[in-house]
C-alpha cells in the first residue's frame, strides 16, 4: 500500500466518529409534543397508536399493553414498538414519561370545551364573561378593607414606591401600578427584570413601600426582590395568594384566589382580580390626599385638552 494511502486511513481511524442525536435526547423532555411531531413518520399500525394514546391520555397511563393495543386495533408488540420509536425502552418507560407531562394538568391535552360548530361560539362568549365576573367576585371577598386601607396610607406617605411582578399578568400589572400612581404624585417606578428588581430593591429604605405581585405568591423572582427590600426597612404589600411564600413575608398582604379556568385556550381571569385590587388601592390612596390628588388629575386633563378637541369626559388619558 502506498504510504500516503496508510497515512490517510491512520488519520481517518484517529477522527472522532460524528453520531446524530439519538431519540432519545428528543424524547427526554415533553415526550407529549415528541409524539405529535413524530407521527407523520411512523409507520401506519404505530401511528394509530399514538392517535389512540393522544386522544386519551389518561388511559394510555394507566391501561395494561393488552388493553391499549386493543383500543388502537394493533397487536401488543406493536405498542412496545411505538414505545421504542419515540425515544423509550419500552412501554414501561412510556408511561413514566407521559405521566410527567401530564403535571401540567389535564387542561392542556385534553380538547378544549368550547371546539366544533359555530354553536359553541356563544357559549364561549359567556364563560369568558362568567370567568371575569368570577375573578373580580374573588377579590372583593377576598380583599379586607382595613389592609387596603393600610396600604394607602403607607403609599400616600412613602417616598418611593417600586412594583414588582414577573411572567404574564404580573408584568402588566406591576406596569399598571405605575399607570395609576404616578398621577398621584406618588415617585413610582415598576420592574419584571430579576436582576433590575434587586438592584431597585437594595436602594429601598424606611420611607419607601414595595408592591409584590404574584397570583401564585410561588415567583421567586419577586420574593427575593422582596425580601432584599425588607431587610433594609422597606414596607412590602403583596397583592398574592393568601398564606403563600410571598404572602408570608409580606407586612400587608391583599389576599385573593383565583382558580385556573378548565380552559387552557382562554385568557387567564385571575388578572381582573389582580387589577381590581390596584384600583382599589389607588383610589383609597387618592382619598388620603383628596384635594392634592384631585389637583394633580386636573392639571394632567388640563394639558391632554389644551388644544385638541378631546372629550372632557372621557377617561383620563385614554
Amino acid at each position: 500500500m502506498p504510504r500516503t494511502k496508510r497515512i490517510q486511513r491512520a488519520k481517518a481511524a484517529q477522527a472522532p466518529i460524528s453520531t446524530p442525536p439519538s431519540r432519545d435526547n428528543f424524547a427526554a423532555g415533553d415526550i407529549i409534543s415528541f409524539i405529535r411531531q413524530s407521527a407523520p413518520s411512523l409507520s401506519p399500525s404505530e401511528q394509530r397508536v399514538a392517535a389512540a394514546l393522544l386522544a386519551d391520555v389518561e388511559f394510555a397511563i394507566h391501561s395494561s399493553n393488552a388493553e391499549l393495543a386493543r383500543r388502537a386495533r394493533v397487536s401488543e408488540p406493536t405498542v412496545t414498538r411505538f414505545s421504542r420509536s419515540v425515544g423509550c425502552r419500552g412501554v414501561r418507560e412510556l408511561k413514566v414519561r407521559l405521566a410527567q407531562a401530564m403535571a401540567v394538568g389535564r387542561i392542556y391535552v385534553e380538547p378544549p370545551p368550547h371546539v366544533g360548530t359555530d354553536l359553541a361560539r356563544p357559549a364561549l362568549w359567556r364563560s369568558v364573561f362568567q370567568e371575569i365576573r368570577r375573578a373580580i367576585a374573588a377579590a372583593e371577598e377576598g380583599l379586607r378593607k382595613e389592609d387596603i386601607e393600610q396600604a394607602a396610607e403607607a403609599i400616600s406617605r412613602c417616598s418611593k414606591l417600586a412594583a414588582f411582578g414577573v411572567g404574564g399578568g404580573s408584568t402588566l400589572a406591576a406596569a399598571e401600578v405605575q399607570n395609576r400612581f404616578f398621577r398621584l404624585g406618588v415617585a413610582v417606578s415598576h420592574a419584571s427584570d430579576p436582576r433590575l428588581m434587586r438592584m431597585i430593591a437594595a436602594t429601598l429604605g424606611r420611607d419607601d413601600v414595595v408592591i409584590a405581585i404574584s397570583t401564585t405568591g410561588a415567583a421567586i423572582e419577586v420574593i427575593e426582590a422582596a425580601s432584599i427590600a425588607k431587610q433594609y426597612g422597606c414596607l412590602i404589600v403583596a397583592i398574592t395568594k393568601p398564606q403563600s411564600r410571598l404572602a408570608s413575608i409580606a407586612d400587608i398582604a391583599l389576599g385573593m384566589y383565583v382558580p385556573e379556568a378548565p380552559d387552557a385556550l382562554k385568557p387567564t381571569a385571575s388578572r381582573y382580580a389582580v387589577l381590581a385590587a390596584i384600583d382599589l388601592l389607588a383610589a383609597s390612596t387618592a382619598y388620603c390626599k383628596p384635594l392634592e390628588a384631585q389637583a394633580r388629575m386636573r392639571r394632567i386633563k388640563y394639558e391632554l385638552l389644551k388644544g385638541t378637541d378631546g372629550d372632557s369626559n372621557g377617561p383620563l388619558g385614554d
